[in-house]
């Protein structure tokens, strides 16, 4: 079931500090992130079976729908202090992103695309 949290943010008249850690199960082990995407298109639109993924709207929006055995949730990411965990068996679409959008995705499992689950629940 996706969880979104707010991160541990830091701030004084020099600027904020936001920590990650210790969100995920096990060692981070892929970090990549999504940008240059056109409102009006689509991503992600698949799940995992074993992998955790933590997403952090570093700059701009967007929207994510998951779909898990307990139904469908929306999810709208604006602030770098957030933070949505996908657990394995949530499916995700990931769209309307802001023309500055930069979202950060960071995983506990290597790439391998016999984890992706591409029907929906």
């Amino acid at each position: 079931m996706p969880q979104l949290i707010e991160l541990s943010t830091f701030g004084d008249p020099n600027g904020k500090l936001t920590v990650f850690e210790k969100i995920l199960p096990g060692d981070i082990k892929r970090a990549f992130y999504i940008y240059g995407v056109p409102p009006e298109e689509q991503r992600a639109k698949h799940g995992h079976k074993k992998t955790w993924n933590a997403l952090i709207p570093v700059a701009g929006s967007c929207r994510i729908i998951v779909t898990s055995k307990d139904g469908e949730q929306t999810f709208y990411l604006n602030q770098p202090a957030q933070c949505l965990i996908i657990q394995p068996g949530d499916w995700h679409i990931m769209d309307e992103f802001s023309s500055d959008a930069i979202l950060l995705v960071l995983s506990n499992e290597y790439y391998d695309k016999e984890d992706y689950v591409y029907q929906k629940p």
